[in-house]
């Protein structure tokens, strides 16, 4: 396996779960699969709707997301929500993910000790 195909399937591994967490913390404003996904193409998460589509019907399935249908424009969409329990994981994962980041930035930060020993 070369170097970029190992790249490559870690980059799509770090990605999954910020996903999940960008689509919870978008949906805050009900939103329709589409926009979603242009909205999530703008700030720079790649994901494809064959992708989001299922994620979008497991995170509903959860209880994390509510959906209803707009019927008043000549195309029906439907438009998903977070709901109050989808909102708190979605804080929760936020706050996971800034102490893993920090707890990354401080491995990469050289200290001037050897690892393991105590400050």
């Amino acid at each position: 396996m070369t170097m970029d195909a190992t790249l490559s399937g870690h980059l799509q591994e770090l990605r999954r779960g910020t996903v999940v967490v960008a689509s919870l913390t978008v949906l805050r404003e009900p939103g329709y699969g589409y926009s979603l996904l242009e909205t999530l193409s703008a700030a720079g998460f790649e994901v494809e709707a064959n992708t989001l589509y299922p994620l979008l019907r497991r995170l509903e399935a959860q209880g994390l997301l509510t959906s209803s249908w707009n019927t008043d424009e000549a195309r029906p969409r439907k438009f998903y929500r977070t709901t109050e329990q989808g909102d708190a994981i979605a804080a929760a994962l936020r706050g996971e993910w800034a102490r893993l980041d920090k707890a990354v930035g401080d491995l990469d930060t050289p200290t001037g000790t050897t690892a393991g020993s105590e400050q």
